[in-house]
């Protein structure tokens, strides 16, 4: 959605726990109001309580690298401001010293080095995961549900034969209100969803223990902090984790580009263009991609001791939200921060967030992203959005669940076929 910033929005309007309005119209135009006039802005939960928002980069960033005032245990997203029952037991719900000991050797599973090798499996997956591109109008969010798997499926020690299940428990789970992805009430749709994933995974937990591999599962079985082995309840909790993790910002950073791209032909044919002459293309639009889709529209911190925050006195115990999408539109750090600009440089965005909890599986979503697009810029001579497009309903995740469109494959291509 391309807001519309002409309209003031006043702050007495702004309701940043109305899931609707962010499924029908972007809220940048109230972010905007807030990084203006009120950047630390306190409202009301529905259930009487309340949060503070952050919406300006230079506030956003320092908070979100401070881990001795402000603590991830409680949790990290609006949806359960009123603690997350798996805090400090999973690496997003965990502060130091244990976050630290976890994250660590998982790190060394996700590297760049390790993610990279993988490279051409994951090309190969991408090339038949996009097939149905050149057969006529797709839904391109359908297919892209599926890319989190390309992208840490293996890594993970996830058989190939599940992968075609794991997004639809996934997105169940990150957002039973959205009516593509509900099975009756939200909480029969979250319980149905943890049932399937958590099956899957005790499953593969009890498999691994008889068969140890190089995936993330064998690795969290040998670990041990403190010389303590983890119990199954928290590998399976982080495996849990993990998996969420991937499939809420992976495939929505896909979708958003690509719309962005077909609404902007003249942009698609200037990245074919420079792909063909080899010029460095695809990491400037992956960085620009992430800037402005920002799959995770928000992060939430608990403060351990009275903070002060752009002149504005927190109290300990309060919960501060951190709406990255904002930071990713702040006009004092991004020139033209509406416009959609691949060749943008610098790009800071923190779409992976930042400091000690930024994104563990960024390196795989950025490898598996840029196979994408270089797969897309190379067949396709252009990009046309077919019908609605439709968001999802969460303040949480900034996604599509509906993205007809008609991929048109390169001229050479048809004529080889022919």
């Amino acid at each position: 959605m391309i807001p519309n910033l002409t309209e003031h929005v006043p702050l007495d309007a702004i309701d940043l726990c109305d899931l609707d309005r962010f499924q029908h119209d972007s809220q940048h135009a109230a972010w905007k109001t807030l990084r203006d006039e009120a950047p630390v802005w306190r409202q009301t939960l529905p259930d009487g309580g309340h949060f503070w928002s952050l919406t300006r980069y230079r506030d956003i960033r320092p908070f979100l690298k401070n881990v001795n005032s402000y603590s991830s245990q409680h949790g990290t997203i609006l949806a359960v401001a009123g603690g997350d029952s798996a805090g400090g037991r999973t690496i997003n719900l965990m502060d130091n010293p244990r976050h630290r000991q976890i994250r660590v050797p998982t790190i060394r599973t996700m590297s760049n080095h390790v993610v990279r090798e993988r490279a051409p499996r994951v090309r190969e997956h991408i090339r038949h995961l996009i097939e149905p591109c050149y057969d006529g109008e797709v839904d391109f969010a359908d297919l892209m549900l599926h890319i989190p798997m390309v992208a840490i499926g293996e890594v993970l020690g996830i058989p190939t034969e599940l992968w075609q299940w794991i997004p639809g428990w996934t997105m169940a789970g990150v957002a039973p209100e959205d009516p593509d992805y509900s099975r009756g009430t939200s909480g029969d749709t979250l319980q149905q969803a943890h049932h399937n994933l958590f099956g899957m995974f005790s499953e593969l937990i009890a498999d691994r223990r008889r068969k140890p591999s190089d995936d993330l599962i064998s690795m969290l079985i040998d670990l041990r902090i403190d010389g303590e082995p983890l119990d199954d309840q928290t590998i399976l909790l982080n495996c849990y984790s993990f998996v969420m993790g991937a499939s809420t910002t992976t495939p929505h950073t896909a979708n958003h580009t690509i719309l962005a791209l077909a609404e902007r032909p003249e942009i698609w044919n200037r990245l074919r263009g420079d792909l063909f002459a080899g010029r460095p293309v695809l990491e400037t639009l992956l960085d620009e991609g992430l800037r402005w889709s920002t799959p995770t529209n928000h992060l939430m911190r608990r403060s351990t001791e009275p903070v002060v925050i752009d002149g504005v006195d927190i109290d300990a115990g309060e919960l501060i939200v951190a709406w990255i999408a904002s930071a990713n539109r702040d006009e004092d750090i991004f020139a033209d921060p509406y416009t959609f600009d691949p060749w943008r440089r610098p790009n800071p965005h923190i779409a992976f967030g930042s400091g000690p909890h930024y994104c563990i599986g960024g390196p795989a979503a950025r490898v598996a992203l840029i196979e994408l697009f270089d797969e897309l810029l190379t067949n396709f001579d252009s990009l046309q959005v077919t019908g609605e497009v439709r968001h999802l309903r969460s303040n949480f995740i900034n996604g599509i669940t509906r993205l007809p469109l008609i991929a048109r494959p390169a001229r050479q291509l048809v004529q080889e076929a022919s």
